[in-house]
């Protein structure tokens, strides 16, 4: 039994620490209300104009999340949704 509960505790203990790892996104870009922000569409605008095959995009944190595919690679982009800044990309 003491097998048991040993080898659980270590299970959550890596669940935990592996989905801390896989929270690579960038998250902070503006303070600004939602109201107020500019559509998604505009940043997906931005990343094609740049050369980007745009995937999908979501909301991550106070940032557009754009997913776009150059040269064969993926990347993420991300934008504020205040003024559309491109605040950070991470390729994948």
């Amino acid at each position: 039994m003491r097998v048991i509960r040993v080898l659980a505790i270590a299970l959550t203990a890596g669940i935990g620490m592996g989905s801390a790892a896989m929270a690579d996104g960038f998250k902070d870009c503006t303070k600004l209300d939602k109201a107020s922000w500019k559509p998604a569409s505009e940043a997906e605008a931005k990343a094609k104009a740049l050369g980007y095959e745009v995937r999908r995009s979501k909301i991550e944190g106070s940032c557009y999340e754009v997913y776009g595919v150059k040269e064969g690679k993926l990347y993420e982009l991300f934008y504020s949704p205040e003024d559309l800044s491109l605040k950070h990309t991470i390729a994948k």
